[in-house]
């Protein structure tokens, strides 16, 4: 089989119309393997901005501090809390003494009218959960913190909430989980 393309003299000669087109490939093919190989191990995302020294992290036990609500609220949504940070970080989970600590309250379980029709009855329901979250860095305590985070979900006027409850709930707290781990871990 006959070269496609030749040097001459520093520079490519290309024979025919196909040797042009493999030229072409083989070039791209080049550039693509070394700017693939050239980028690993220099580009890594985690998610995180957290500083190499913290290791560890506490979720001290959330507490329900409001009316209403499953029985089980605060442990759900401490499991939640702790299986994000295993999941989507390396820190470890400590039941204390944590490099960071996170506690607070459920402070809001709150079933609202939203969108009101001509009859003056809700369209729509609301179920909304707030939770006030103490953020400590044992590490940096510039970042410490205390802020309400709250979400909710609607649902239709003619259910009730016992009908939508165990759908929602699990939403609503992970939205809320989200929210504290980007304010806690990846700072924004």
């Amino acid at each position: 089989m006959k070269n496609n393309f030749l040097m001459n003299d520093g520079k490519w000669i290309v024979n025919n119309p196909k040797g042009w087109m493999s030229f072409l490939l083989y070039t791209l093919f080049i550039l693509h393997c070394t700017l693939f190989l050239s980028s690993c191990g220099v580009y890594s995302f985690t998610g995180t901005t957290l500083s190499p020294d913290i290791k560890t992290v506490t979720v001290n036990n959330f507490v329900l501090a409001t009316a209403g609500g499953p029985a089980n609220l605060p442990l759900t949504f401490n499991e939640k809390l702790k299986e994000y940070y295993q999941r989507y970080t390396s820190l470890k989970v400590v039941p204390n003494n944590g490099d960071m600590v996170l506690e607070g309250n459920i402070t809001g379980y709150d079933l609202l009218a939203v969108a009101p029709t001509a009859q003056d009855q809700a369209g729509v329901n609301r179920l909304q959960i707030t939770v006030l979250a103490r953020f400590y860095n044992n590490k940096d305590e510039s970042k410490n913190f205390e802020q309400s985070f709250s979400f909710y979900q609607d649902f239709p006027q003619g259910q009730t909430l016992s009908q939508n409850e165990s759908r929602l709930v699990p939403k609503i707290l992970d939205q809320i989980v989200l929210d504290i781990f980007n304010k806690t871990a990846a700072d924004w």
